[in-house]
This record gives structure tokens, C-alpha cells and sequence, in this order.
């Protein structure tokens, strides 16, 4: 009698296990394994044609030569130059145009907040096949209101090195602009409006509400959003491979570390290589996550003993 009664428990106890079971096979086949494979790759020699039976172990060798390779240098240089340069513009005019947004405009807030927003949620060869048209050489919109302001109007935008980059870390800062001007608009209004109109009352006006109020409990969505941008940036891809020929030599000018390992998988090849170029930047985007934590915490520590 008691046999059935323990069968039907067991079967009991099992189910859960069993409904939970396809989130972590999924979960081991697209992430865990993947890493793991990755990992055990940068420490191969391996051309994916020959199979896996060519896979040659070499150590850290893989290492060695990506951080003593002079076009990893170049890459990491023009990710880092993209990093600051569109990155840090992000937040410098996303923070001012929110609390604007929040402060100015209170029936047509929806409608800028989504304007902004429409480039970050666009497709990628969207913006690039738009761009590309506005920073065409002879028939270019941009070129064509220089010269009617009476300056130098046919610029090779996507074809000088000197105007690529610029270039470029324009569309990177226009896509991603709404998507900080959402974050601090949301913060915002978390807000609660009776600090500003007790600092009305003090005789406070709106940059010293702005600077004494606004920003110090804006902090923890500040460090959020510059760690978004820090990540996105360092891993930079789809803007520069697509706005500029890879077969032309200004390429070089916007190859981002991500696109670097790119071409070293599937143009030479060397998936090892770019394993270990993968696990690099890893450990570049994890220290510098890191050294911001840490610059924020010592700034809120500091704003504290003030």
C-alpha cells in the first residue's frame, strides 16, 4: 500500500525540476558552454575548416601576440578615442536635456523623449545607409550646407582619415543620446517636487537647484548610465564595420578592438587569436567597470563628509 504513495511522490518531487530543466539546458548550450569553449580556444591554435581534430594547444601564446601585435595597439587606441569622444558628450548634454525636458516641457514631454529615443531603437544599416547619404562627398546634405555658409564643402567624410572618426563618433553619440536622455528623465521623476519648491522658497534658482539638488541624487542613475555607455563603447562595432569600406585603407582610422577580432575569425582565420583578443577586452571593460565604481564611490564618500 505504501509503494504507490512513495512512486507518487517521487514524481511529485521531480516535476518542478523537470518544467525549470529547458531554461538551464539553454542557458549551459548558449552561455555556458560558449564561454567555456572561448576560453579553451584562446589557448588553441585552430582553423575552423580543418575540424577540431587541428586544434594545436599553444599556451598562452595567443595572449602574447595580441598584446604585442601594433594593429591590437591601433584597435584599442580608436576604441578608446570612440569611448571618450562620443561617450562622454552623451552624458554632458543627456543630463542638461532631461532635467530641461522634466523642468520646461510638460505636455510634449512624451513626444521629445520619443524623438530622442527613435535613433537608439532604429536598425543599425538604417542609420548607416541614411548617414552615409547626409555625409556623401559630391551630393552629401552636410557638404552642401558648408558651402552655403561659405565653407570648405566637399569634405570626404567616410574617406579622410582625418573626417572619419569624427564622423563616425557623431553617429555614435546621435544613436545613443535618447537612450541617457530616458535614463536621467526617469530618474527624475522619481524626484520628489517638494525639495525643489522648499528651494524656491530659500531663494534658490535653477542652476543652484539643479547643482545642490539634482545632481547629488541623480548619482546612483549617473554611475548606471556611464557604466551602459563604458560597455557599449569599448565593445563599439556595428557603427564604424558598416559606415566605412573595411577594404579601404581609412579603415584602419575606426577599427574598434570588436571589429579587430572580427576580421582576425573571419577574414585570417585565427579564431584562436581572437579568442584571447575577446578575453582581453573582457578584462579592459571589467577593470575600468571597476575604476568607476570606485571613482563614484569616492565622490559620494566625499560629498557625504561635506
Amino acid at each position: 500500500m505504501n509503494a504507490p504513495r512513495h512512486r507518487k511522490l517521487r514524481s511529485r518531487d521531480i516535476a518542478p525540476y523537470l518544467f525549470i530543466a529547458p531554461f538551464f539546458v539553454l542557458f549551459f548550450v548558449f552561455g555556458v558552454f560558449p564561454l567555456g569553449f572561448s576560453v579553451w580556444l584562446s589557448l588553441h591554435q585552430w582553423e575552423p575548416a580543418a575540424g577540431l581534430s587541428a586544434m594545436r594547444w599553444v599556451g598562452l601564446d595567443n595572449y602574447v601576440f595580441a598584446l604585442t601585435d601594433p594593429w591590437f595597439h591601433r584597435s584599442l587606441w580608436n576604441t578608446l578615442w570612440f569611448a571618450v569622444v562620443s561617450g562622454v558628450p552623451q552624458h554632458l548634454v543627456a543630463l542638461p536635456l532631461a532635467y530641461f525636458i522634466q523642468c520646461r516641457l510638460k505636455r510634449s514631454r512624451n513626444l521629445a523623449v520619443g524623438a530622442y529615443f527613435i535613433p537608439y531603437i532604429t536598425s543599425s544599416v538604417a542609420i548607416a545607409l541614411i548617414f552615409a547619404t547626409l555625409y556623401s562627398k559630391d551630393y552629401g546634405v552636410i557638404n552642401a550646407a558648408l558651402q552655403v555658409l561659405g565653407l570648405k564643402g566637399n569634405i570626404d567624410w567616410l574617406g579622410d582619415a582625418a573626417y572619419t572618426k569624427p564622423a563616425v563618433a557623431f553617429v555614435v553619440f546621435w544613436r545613443y543620446l535618447g537612450w541617457n536622455v530616458v535614463l536621467y528623465l526617469s530618474a527624475l521623476q522619481v524626484i520628489d517636487n517638494d525639495l525643489y519648491e522648499a528651494a524656491t522658497l530659500d531663494g534658490a534658482g535653477t542652476w543652484k537647484q539643479f547643482w545642490h539638488i539634482t545632481l547629488p541624487l541623480l548619482r546612483p542613475m549617473i554611475f548606471f548610465a556611464v557604466t551602459l555607455t563604458l560597455i557599449g563603447n569599448l565593445q563599439l562595432f556595428e557603427e564604424p564595420f558598416i559606415l566605412v569600406d573595411v577594404e579601404k585603407g581609412v579603415a584602419s582610422s575606426v577599427m574598434t578592438t570588436a571589429i579587430f577580432m572580427y576580421r582576425l575569425a573571419f577574414s585570417d582565420g585565427d579564431f584562436g587569436t581572437a579568442s584571447a583578443v575577446s578575453w582581453i577586452l573582457f578584462l579592459i571593460i571589467a577593470a575600468l567597470t571597476w575604476l568607476n565604481s570606485k571613482l563614484f564611490q569616492r565622490e559620494g564618500d566625499g560629498h557625504g563628509a561635506r
